[in-house]
Formats: C-alpha cells, sequence, structure tokens
C-alpha cells in the first residue's frame, strides 16, 4: 500500500534548474560549461524520493509490495519515453532517414533500460561536436534511472533487514558504495582522452544516487520537525544557499575536460546538492518556499517530458537549420518548441496515464467504448496518440539507407581521416629521417578534380616554391580531413591533428613541438572548428610561435553558434599581432554547400581541391610578401 506523501513544492524548482543547466550546456556549450552536471540533481533527487519511499512502507507496514512499486514506476517512466521515441522516429523516417541507420538497436536498449551501455560498446562520444549525433544521446541518463529502479528495491531491502534497520549502518553502507562507484570513476578516467566510457557507465555515476539514498536514511521526510527555534532555521538556511551557490556556480563555470571533475569534482556537486534537497525537504527551514513559484511549478511538473525532448529539438532542428548567424534567436525558437512539445507530452500522455485507475481499467475501457460516455470529447485525445505511435512504428520499421551517399556520409569522413592519418604519419616520419624532398613539378599537376578558378589555381612557380616551404601544420579534425591534400602541395609540411581538439589542446601540443625542435617555417594553425577560445589562449599560440608568420585557417561552422565568436575573434586578434595572417575559408566557402560533407563543416573529396588550393595560395601569398 502506498502511503500519502506531501509534496514539496521546491523539489518541483530543483528539477527546473537542473533540466535548465542541461538544456543551457546544449545550446552554449562553451558559455555554460558545467551544465552537464544538471542531470546529477535528477541523480541525487530520485535517490532521495525512492528510498524515502521504499523506507516510508517498510517502516509503516513491515513488507514491501515490488511489484506496486515497478508499475508504478512503469506508469511514470514509460509513457513519456515511448512517445519521444515514436515522435523521433518518425520524424526521422519522413525527413531525415540518414539517421534510420542502426536506430532500432538503439530503440530497443532504449526501451530495456540499458542504453549507457549500447553506446558504450558503440563508442559513441557524448562530447562529440560533430559527425551524425543521435537524438536519443541523452537518454544514457533515463538507462541508469531503470536500472537503479530495477535493482534498488532488492538491494535496499536486503540491506535493511541484514542491518536489522539500524539507519547508522545502512547511512554507512550506502556511503560505502558511493565512494567506491566514484573512486572507479577517478581511476577509468584518462586525461587527454575522451570521458565518455566513465561519463555513460552505471557503474561510474551510480554515486549521486546512492548519495541521495544514504541522505534518505538519515533525513526522513517524514520525521523532520514542522518547526526550529532562530538559530537552527537560520543555520539550516545558511547552509541551504551556500549549496545552491555552490551548485549554480559549478553548473555555469566548471568545464566538462577538467580532469578534476572525475577525481572528486563530481562527488561534491553532489553533496553540495544532498545538502540542497535535505534543506529543501525540511518544512521548518526556509529553501523550500524560496524554490517554491509558479514557473518553476509548471517546468518542475514537465522536467521529465522536458528533457526527454530537448535533445531530440535540438538535433533535429540544427541539422536543418544553420544557427550560427543568430544563436541566441534560433536558441529561443528551440526551447519554445521543447517547452510546446512537452506540454503536449505531458497533457496527451504522462498526466492522462497516470490518472487511470488501473484496479478499475476493464470497466474505463467498457466506458470509454460507449456511445454517450461520461469521457466525452476528450476521447478525441486518443487519435493523436494513436497517430503518434503509429508514425513511431513506421519509424522503426523502415528500411534504413543501403547505400548513402558517400560525399555526405559520417562513415565516408571518418574512413577519410583515418586513410589520411596513416598517410600523414608515414610522412612526417619521412620528415624526421630527411628522406622527404621535392616532387617533379609540372603544369598539369592541378589537371585532375574540379577545374579551380584563377584565384585559387596556383602556377607553376607557386609549386616550385610550395615544395621547398617547411611548415608546421597544427590543428583539429578538419585539418586531418584535408591533411593529405595539403602534403601534396606541400611536402615539406610536417603535421599534426586530431578529432575533436580545441584551442586550449593545441597549446601542448606546440609547447612538444617546440621542445623536439620540430616546430619549422611558418605555423599553420586550423582550429576553432569545436569552440572558441580566449584571449590569453590566442597570446599563448602567438608566444610559442615567436616571430615566424602564423597563418590561421578561420571557422566553417554554420550549425554551431560559436562560428561567428571564433571568426570575430580571429579579425580582432590580426590586428593585434602583426605575424598572424587570417585565411579567410569562412567567406570563400559560404554558399557552396556541394564542398562539404553533410555536416556542412568537413571539405569532402570535391571541396577538398578548393580548400587544400585556397590555402596554398594565401599562404604562398603573404608568404613571398613577407
Amino acid at each position: 500500500m502506498e502511503q500519502k506523501k506531501t509534496y514539496i513544492t521546491g523539489f518541483d524548482g530543483l528539477r527546473s534548474l537542473a533540466v535548465a543547466f542541461v538544456i543551457l550546456y546544449h545550446l552554449f556549450v562553451y558559455q555554460f560549461k558545467g551544465g552537464f552536471m544538471g542531470v546529477l540533481i535528477f541523480f541525487v533527487l530520485s535517490g532521495y524520493l525512492v528510498t524515502s519511499s521504499i523506507i516510508r512502507e517498510w517502516t509503516t507496514t513491515g513488507r514491501f509490495d515490488l511489484l506496486s512499486f515497478y508499475w508504478r514506476r512503469i506508469r511514470r517512466l514509460y509513457p513519456a519515453l515511448v512517445g519521444v521515441l515514436a515522435a523521433t522516429l518518425g520524424y526521422i523516417a519522413f525527413f531525415q532517414r540518414s539517421l534510420l541507420v542502426h536506430i532500432r538497436g538503439a530503440v530497443i536498449s532504449n526501451l530495456c533500460g540499458v542504453y549507457n551501455w549500447y553506446e558504450i560498446a558503440h563508442h559513441q562520444s557524448y562530447f562529440a561536436r560533430f559527425g551524425v549525433q543521435s537524438p536519443f544521446t541523452h537518454l544514457w541518463f533515463m538507462a541508469i534511472q531503470f536500472q537503479f529502479l530495477v535493482i534498488w528495491p532488492f538491494l535496499m531491502v536486503f540491506l535493511f533487514k541484514f542491518l536489522h534497520e539500524r539507519r547508522g549502518a545502512l547511512f554507512l553502507s550506502l556511503v560505502g558504495l558511493a565512494l567506491l562507484s566514484a573512486l572507479l570513476m577517478a581511476v577509468l578516467y584518462q586525461p587527454g582522452k575522451d570521458p565518455s566510457r566513465v561519463y555513460y557507465g552505471t557503474d561510474t555515476r551510480i554515486f549521486a544516487v546512492f548519495i541521495g539514498a544514504a541522505l534518505a536514511v538519515i533525513w526522513p521526510l517524514n520525521r523532520l520537525k514542522s518547526r526550529l527555534d532562530w538559530g537552527r532555521r537560520t543555520t539550516f538556511d545558511l547552509l541551504g544557499f551556500s549549496a545552491l551557490v555552490v551548485v549554480v556556480v559549478m553548473c555555469g563555470f566548471c568545464d566538462d575536460e577538467r580532469p578534476w571533475l572525475y577525481r572528486g569534482g563530481m562527488l561534491l556537486f553532489c553533496i553540495a546538492t544532498a545538502i540542497l534537497i535535505a534543506m529543501v525537504a525540511h518544512p521548518g527551514a526556509d529553501m523550500n518556499r524560496a524554490l517554491s513559484n509558479r514557473i518553476f511549478t509548471w517546468i518542475g511538473q514537465r522536467s521529465y517530458g522536458i528533457y526527454l525532448y530537448q535533445y531530440p529539438v535540438m538535433v533535429l532542428f540544427e541539422a536543418k537549420v544553420n544557427v550560427a548567424p543568430h544563436p541566441v534567436g534560433y536558441a529561443l525558437i528551440e526551447i519554445i518548441l521543447i517547452l510546446v512539445v512537452s506540454d503536449l507530452s505531458y497533457h496527451l500522455i504522462e498526466k492522462p496515464i497516470a490518472q487511470i485507475k488501473w484496479g478499475q481499467i476493464r470497466a474505463s475501457i467498457h466506458e470509454f467504448g460507449k456511445r454517450h460516455s461520461r469521457y466525452g470529447w476528450h476521447r478525441l485525445a486518443v487519435l493523436p496518440v494513436l497517430a503518434l505511435l503509429a508514425v513511431g512504428l513506421y519509424g522503426f520499421c523502415s528500411p534504413a539507407p543501403q547505400q548513402p551517399n558517400p560525399e555526405n556520409g559520417s562513415q565516408a569522413l571518418q574512413q577519410a581521416i583515418q586513410k589520411n592519418q596513416q598517410v600523414v604519419n608515414k610522412h612526417n616520419a619521412a620528415l624526421a629521417h630527411g628522406k622527404s624532398g621535392q616532387q617533379t613539378v609540372n603544369s598539369s599537376q592541378q589537371s585532375s578534380g574540379p577545374k579551380l578558378p584563377p584565384t585559387i589555381r596556383l602556377t607553376v612557380a607557386e609549386q616550385q616554391q610550395a615544395q621547398k616551404m617547411k611548415i608546421t601544420a597544427v590543428g583539429d579534425s578538419v585539418l586531418a580531413d584535408s591533411s593529405a591534400a595539403l602534403q601534396k602541395i606541400f611536402p615539406q609540411m610536417f603535421i599534426n591533428a586530431k578529432v575533436g581538439r580545441q584551442v586550449d589542446q593545441a597549446i601542448p601540443v606546440l609547447q612538444d613541438l617546440k621542445k623536439q625542435g620540430k616546430l619549422n617555417g611558418p605555423l599553420l594553425v586550423v582550429e576553432g572548428t569545436n569552440g572558441p577560445f580566449t584571449d590569453d589562449q590566442m597570446k599563448q599560440i602567438m608566444q610559442l610561435a615567436g616571430s615566424r608568420p602564423v597563418y590561421w585557417v578561420n571557422v566553417h561552422v554554420p550549425t554551431r553558434s560559436w562560428q561567428n565568436e571564433v571568426n570575430a575573434k580571429l579579425m580582432a586578434s590580426k590586428k593585434k599581432y602583426k605575424n598572424l595572417t587570417i585565411i579567410n575559408w569562412y567567406k570563400f566557402s559560404d554558399g557552396h554547400t556541394d564542398w562539404f560533407y553533410a555536416d556542412n563543416v568537413h571539405p569532402n573529396p570535391y571541396g577538398l581541391n578548393f580548400f587544400s588550393n585556397f590555402v596554398a595560395k594565401q599562404i604562398l601569398k603573404h608568404h613571398s610578401v613577407n
């Protein structure tokens, strides 16, 4: 029998903050770097509420109704999940069929509650900014929630009985489990490598839920006094406010790639969140009232649907719209779409199913089918739900494209980069041993491929000059994509490129090259694709370059909000550093979508002819002047 619970409106405030942080992180990843930790608030709160429910039922009745517990959770979680899967599948089937590849595995693993392990097994990165992004990436969170809800009642009842209901021993056990999980995250985390394994893993993330569960043991809702003396009330309010500040600051400013976050930082965040939850839960403190208002209540009640729909809306919207010219305006449109869709889900799916009296389901179905039913016009709400399930089933059964255009597929890009890397590694090794030299140049060297405009077609004299130039190139996936094409023009070019590299990560690479004596000739930088940079980072790069010419290729990233910010900062830096030349690839390539893969960022084999020759022409032009 489920016991009557007091609804704490302040928890809606916490849910609102959590989902807002997550959305802001996905929309403005470099402005709200720590927003990804909003999910930790959900984890800690879930651990607290679920464990409180189990303990309350056990201590009140002396038993725990496992089937009733599971049924309540299925009724609460699955309808909205099925809804978002169906809606996304239907949209993809009609408007973006390339995403149907491997979609069934993602859907089935989501329904089975193991999607986080599916992502790990398929090496999907949570932090990748490009490539074909899955609209279900964020659902790793729901998988861990499902796994917790399946296993936790058994473990909780076992611990409660084994420890003879001693709350102190139970609390220490849960704290121990949380520390073990956090330690596992710290051990498995490898600095400099994609942290998606530790980010997705149930074993490395469950500490957040255990902290909430431990709080439920020592801070039971039904034992908290509604009246406190002035001193304790003030102390609790100060604790709650301080914890709230810590949570907001960390969500706003903590970088998702900082090692300390994975080595105790997230654990400290969860502890601060637990303190905040404790103060909100206490009826004698003021934090509940501070986090209670109509807006928070509205968002909090729909926070589950908002979380489910936010990523599909962003991924599918940004796949069709170039958001770079107006990032804030388009972000507002995306937020409105998310709120509208989640509100529809709340009224048409979540709320109606939650209100169904399952013990009278046969009678309800019979009443529903009557000609003069008491449900009246509300029966019409079933039609859009049935239509949603139908299009979802159509999307699930639709065959994926058998022969995707190799010029547009992310797989073709990955294969091209891997092949280039092998070629570049051999070339770099030959350069290190002095074996790479000039190649024979003739007027037909550029005869293959498209006919290039005179503005970028290299003359024989320029080709000969390029053969002799020693250049060091450092960059991200755009350089990795074009590396082989550039080395054909500049056989003396040493290239160090890495997919996903950001500007701050290029600094230690340059430091290492300089230390090894490999920083020779002019410096070519192809960076900014994966995010903006600071003035200090630019200063460090220019200091490492010294007096040598630096040629920096600006970015063509129309589907990302930072495109204009990066290009504007590069132009501003040009005025500050006399040896810095900006190669305006953005302006030259603007409007030529046929030059790019589907991401509209990386030049395809056709576009590489334009990219490599344009970059080479600009380097040779300015180098001759210098």
